[in-house]
């Protein structure tokens, strides 16, 4: 698949970016069998895409032989029905060699995360997301988060370059945004593609969306698709109460849960999965499990969120 066609569908979605956890067996192997499931009852709820061994899959704690089993078995998944970008990280070697796995798996596309450890300057980060790019055919978004933060000139180099087709932002920092998108706007001809990618986006994108990005990751679709698609065409149609509604009935609180632990913006999630009868397995260290309470709290939650779709008819 050329950029442009991933490009295409991916700028205008009829459902939420899915992000799937990695299923593992009580062995602590991968279960591909699992994962299907889960990616195959994603794309029937509504996804628009899948996003596979991600930040919520776990990329991190996967080795290259597993990452690349369980993108083929999202591509053997979606049947063609939707686009699989998979994950690719790590220093610059580790993240290309990683970028070839996923073309090998049928991945349509590449999403490039941070590299491992060193924090560069904008001439280093610049030449390792290029490299990434040149490895292979595919169209790559990159993610700026943590150590890879860009200034708006590094942003339009990269819009520039060959197969890059668009940035994630996990930083939360709207005047960087602002700026990234009115420079690219300016000095690089054709559409480039933005994405919140925000834990639990959809507490944020009424803000990103008044700089003009629409795209968000939802990870919530993960264990609550009905609750994800219902905000995702409230949002899209304009319907202000029901995004109200939802924000404060389920996303301010899960986003309060979420912050009673680190990396709840994962186990969380899977715990979510979990509860609603899917088990995708604990998380690999070193993220751990969230505590009791925190998952009773999170199934009250699920079931409140319910409840706010009965009673607005959705």
């Amino acid at each position: 698949m050329t950029s442009a066609p991933l490009a295409a569908r991916l700028g205008a979605p009829s459902g939420p970016l899915f992000f799937p956890v990695t299923a593992y067996g009580q062995d602590g192997a991968v279960d591909l069998d699992v994962y299907r499931a889960h990616v195959r009852r994603g794309i029937e709820a509504g996804a628009a895409a899948v996003f596979a061994c991600c930040g919520t899959g776990e990329f991190h704690a996967l080795t290259p032989e597993e990452f690349q089993a369980c993108v083929r078995a999202a591509v053997e998944a979606a049947e063609g029905r939707v686009p699989v970008v998979a994950g690719a990280g790590y220093g610059t070697a580790l993240a290309v060699r990683y970028a070839l796995l996923a073309e090998e798996a049928g991945a349509d596309g590449l999403l490039a995360m941070p590299p491992y450890l060193v924090v560069a300057g904008q001439e280093g980060l610049l030449r390792h997301y290029r490299e990434v790019a040149a490895a292979t055919s595919l169209p790559v978004i990159v993610y700026q988060r943590d150590n890879a933060v860009f200034t708006p000139g590094t942003a339009v180099e990269l819009a520039r370059t060959d197969r890059i087709i668009g940035l994630k932002d996990g930083l939360g920092d709207l005047d960087l945004m602002q700026r990234i998108v009115s420079a690219v706007r300016t000095e690089v001809p054709g559409d480039f593609l933005y994405f919140n990618g925000l834990p639990t986006a959809e507490q944020t994108q009424l803000a990103y969306r008044g700089i003009g990005i629409t795209l968000y990751s939802s990870a919530v679709f993960c264990f609550a698709p009905e609750l994800a698609v219902a905000f995702h065409r409230a949002l899209g149609a304009g319907d202000g109460t029901t995004v109200r509604r939802l924000l404060d009935g389920f996303y301010r609180p899960f986003v309060e849960l979420r912050a009673q632990g680190r990396g709840y913006a994962v186990s969380l999630v899977k715990a979510g999965v979990r509860l609603r009868g899917l088990d995708v397995g604990e998380v690999r260290p070193p993220l751990h499990e969230p505590s009791e309470d925190h998952v009773k709290h999170l199934a009250q939650l699920i079931e409140r969120g319910y409840a706010l779709l009965d009673e607005e008819g959705l």
